[in-house]
């Protein structure tokens, strides 16, 4: 019988921050889950890995790990660790071994999306208002979107060049949230990684927020394989 899981790491992505999964933390909570959304410094790789394998060590127990977008790599490689048991991508990169996110999908049309960031003097990329509105976060409620903007988590470039050194999809069981309709990453990316990490996998008409644009939907996946159905 597969294991079943009450614990779970959320893992926010590249311009945004933990409250990417406000939706997502009280349905989880509701079905009876213990959560945690870390809140990683988009410094650099290491630095957001570090900041996830702290989270999971409070846990007591197995957890289950949920990485958006560029929290992906973050999950891959802190998904490591021995007390994560299985893996949830959301619209997320899932880099192998010695691969960065920003090496990925060069063979594809860019999505939209990248030409909306700017860079600062410290090397820090945030996205214009713009960007959020109309490629990032194009199916929300306009408040929606312009708080997103206002309290996105400018990101470094060093994050987006880390390279992994463990690739935790490859050993431990997956799920993945592919966004049809994101203009962030290739949805044809996508479908890649979930086909590679041969993924239990839906398909939402999502911008690249799924967890905001369809919560109950990825909520109800993200129960699913904490219960152990999905990795059956």
């Amino acid at each position: 019988m597969a294991m079943e899981i009450k614990n779970v790491v959320l893992v926010h992505g590249a311009w945004a921050d933990g409250t990417s999964w406000s939706k997502i933390i009280p349905l989880l909570k509701s079905a009876g889950l213990t959560v945690t959304a870390v809140q990683n410094p988009l410094t650099s790789l290491a630095d957001d890995v570090a900041t996830t394998k702290r989270a999971i060590a409070l846990m007591d127990g197995p957890v289950l790990l949920v990485g958006h977008s560029y929290g992906g790599a973050v999950i891959s490689e802190a998904g490591a660790e021995a007390q994560v048991a299985r893996l949830v991508y959301v619209a997320a990169f899932a880099p192998d071994v010695g691969q960065a996110c920003g090496e990925l999908g060069q063979d594809l049309p860019p999505a939209p999306g990248g030409a909306e960031l700017r860079p600062d003097a410290a090397g820090f990329l945030k996205m214009t208002d713009k960007g959020i509105a109309e490629d990032f976060a194009q199916d929300l409620p306009m408040a929606e979107r312009e708080l997103l903007a206002a309290t996105q988590g400018p990101t470094n470039v060093a994050s987006l060049g880390g390279k992994l050194s463990a690739a935790a999809w490859k050993s431990k069981p997956t799920s993945y949230v592919v966004a049809t309709e994101d203009r962030m990453i290739p949805p044809e990316l996508e479908r890649r990684f979930a086909k590679a990490m041969n993924a239990i996998t839906i398909s939402l008409a999502s911008s690249h927020v799924p967890m905001l644009s369809h919560p109950k939907e990825v909520a109800e996946l993200i129960i699913r394989a904490a219960s152990g159905a999905a990795a059956a």
